[in-house]
């Protein structure tokens, strides 16, 4: 695996040449088939977009499962047959090339990180790409581009979910997948937030999570975190339990978060998400699914988190470009402490 490389400020970007690498999928199936690397035209940016040279790319659940096409339901919008865009990739970190001239907040130079989210169509898998500028924020100075990469989903997604159980002092939070991109930062903000954490992991990663700030940490494979204990909030990153057993050491009044593509191979999680809906319907407990959208602001906010040295980055492993099909499969198997990222 490539190790991730320093970066150094105000170097001199490369001529734009005519095509760029770019990891790209054109039809649905296992990993390894379907993405394959291939020449793309430079594209050309937007009135509010930036070209945009990717240094490195964080790899989501959700780029597994548009990749796959599964659960099937996605293709509803995604293309039922095959892909309506070929592009990969979500999160980015790189350096602005060049700027619309609607783009009034970065300039070529800066170093930026954001998500262009999944109904954009252009993935950010490629050398260059035009961005949104309103889906970038100015890079953390104290991350470097590999980091950066592996912020803006997990961190955006982490801040909604504790948003919306209004988690604060004293808290009792319960994080299923503590140890995963999400869940890891998860426990640190809320821990920054004065919540009691507990955090359900393998046993080889209870250290990390003890040492991101969880008060206690369940291995999944040694204790059933169902069978005991009452929580204020539950956030279910891996579905992997039953809803009416995760439900029991709900509090009365307590919020469950599922956020998880996991589930069967057409509706996925819609199932467990329909139950939720009809038991929250009659019940105090409270069940959510959660979305989020990407903006400037968030990202700057998850910015100020990190250089405030309240949210910290793990990644787990990277892959150059040439390679992402593994960084896809890697993230696949679940059982990743942190992220993955694909380096340019």
């Amino acid at each position: 695996m490539a190790a991730a490389t320093g970066e150094t400020r105000g170097a001199s970007s490369p001529p734009v040449p005519q095509a760029v690498r770019a990891v790209v999928r054109e039809r649905y199936g296992p990993l390894a088939e379907v993405l394959h690397l291939t020449s793309l035209p430079v594209p050309v940016p937007g009135s509010d977009e930036v070209l945009l040279r990717v240094r490195a790319v964080g790899i989501n659940p959700a780029d597994v499962f548009l990749a796959t096409g599964r659960p099937a339901m996605m293709r509803a919008t995604m293309g039922l047959r095959r892909p309506k865009h070929v592009g990969c990739g979500q999160d980015v970190a790189g350096v602005v090339e060049a700027a619309g001239s609607a783009v009034s907040h970065l300039r070529p130079g800066d170093e930026v990180f954001g998500e262009i989210g999944i109904a954009r169509g252009a993935g950010t898998l490629a050398e260059l790409v035009a961005v949104p500028a309103s889906v970038l924020a100015q890079k953390p100075a104290g991350l470097t581009f590999v980091e950066a990469a592996a912020l803006p989903m997990a961190g955006l997604t982490a801040l909604r979910a504790l948003r919306v159980a209004e988690v604060g002092a004293g808290t009792r939070l319960l994080v299923n997948g503590a140890s995963g991109g999400i869940g890891h930062m998860v426990v640190q903000l809320a821990k920054g937030l004065g919540a009691e954490v507990t955090g359900v992991c393998s046993a080889r990663n209870a250290e990390m999570v003890r040492s991101l700030g969880a008060t206690r940490v369940i291995d999944y494979a040694s204790e059933d975190f169902t069978r005991s204990g009452e929580y204020d909030v539950i956030l279910d990153n891996v579905l992997n339990r039953r809803l009416r057993d995760v439900r029991r050491v709900l509090a009365p009044q307590g919020v469950l978060l599922l956020n998880s593509g996991n589930g069967g191979r057409v509706l996925g999680p819609l199932p467990r998400m329909a139950c939720g809906y009809l038991a929250s319907m009659v019940s105090r407990q409270t069940i959510r699914v959660f979305s989020t959208t990407s903006a400037t602001r968030e990202f700057v906010e998850l910015a100020d988190l990190v250089d405030a040295g309240e949210l910290r980055v793990v990644v787990a492993d990277t892959y150059p470009l040439e390679r992402a099909a593994e960084a896809f499969t890697r993230v696949a198997t679940g059982h990743v402490a942190g992220k993955v990222v694909v380096t340019l």
